[in-house]
């Protein structure tokens, strides 16, 4: 004689199954249409199409990009001293005097 009250009807293994693939298809259903990017791909940078998380197409980290400037930096920085690159203007910056913001001195044009 079998174990069970009544062994007509889905095990509890077969009940959990059903009811796991059905929340499944509901999700994807549901996921389909919308077409919002999620809030960690928005701050990995991801705007129409999503990025990757690793591999050569994935987005920078702050940390990486501040390190990446800064070998550039010094590796311009060493261009220059070994004379391989030339900075346009020579590298020197010119002030430039400004009008005071008062405007208290006005300079007269001559209209002939």
């Amino acid at each position: 004689m079998p174990s069970v009250k009544n062994p007509n009807k889905p095990s509890k293994n077969r009940l959990a199954a059903r009811a796991a693939k059905a929340r499944k298809t509901a999700r994807a259903a549901s996921a389909a249409g919308q077409s919002k990017v999620s809030i960690q791909d928005k701050q990995r940078g991801a705007k129409s199409g999503l990025l990757p998380t690793s591999g050569p197409r994935a987005a920078v980290s702050k940390k990486k990009a501040k390190k990446l400037e800064q070998r550039a930096r010094l590796n311009l920085r060493r261009r220059v001293e070994l004379g391989l690159v030339e900075i346009p203007g020579g590298g020197e910056v010119e002030m430039q005097d400004v009008a005071p913001a008062g405007g208290k001195e006005k300079e007269e044009m001559d209209i002939e």
